[in-house]
């Protein structure tokens, strides 16, 4: 059996105070870690970056795993004093904002007197033992 190519295609556009990531394809549990990486190490890259920018024309779904990694990437462009915009966004990704409650808190303008840029860094990978505790335990648990 071969392997499907690449469901996601991630096209980075520098300017001179700000970063234009244009997503193409879906971001799901398959590729979201790819758009993650991309953010972080522009976000780390650039300790003069203004605005970080998502396009999102030409995105097809967007499941859990995309929302929870736009949400950590909006935690660190925060942490770094950039403000991330989520730019051309279908219908089908304002929907799952709002149901999900992320509208607003992806959308909004950072607040007066939020943090001044620094330095980001990946964060260190669990270890072993912090993976193993995570997993569940319980009767219902699959392992």
């Amino acid at each position: 059996m071969t392997t499907p190519p690449p469901t996601l295609r991630l096209t980075t556009v520098e300017a001179e105070d700000g970063v234009r990531i244009e997503i193409t394809g879906d971001l799901d549990y398959d590729s979201a870690d790819r758009l993650l990486e991309e953010a972080t190490a522009r976000l780390a890259a650039r300790s003069d970056l203004d605005s970080l920018r998502l396009s999102f024309a030409r995105v097809g779904v967007v499941d859990s795993t995309g929302l929870s990694a736009l949400l950590m990437i909006h935690r660190r462009a925060t942490a770094a004093g950039v403000r991330l915009r989520l730019d051309d966004r279908p219908p089908k990704l304002d929907r799952l904002l709002t149901i999900t409650g992320t509208l607003e808190h992806l959308t909004a303008p950072p607040p007066a007197g939020a943090a001044t840029p620094h330095q980001v860094t990946a964060p260190p990978l669990a270890t072993e033992a912090e993976t193993r505790s995570a997993r569940p335990t319980g009767p219902h648990s699959s392992t």
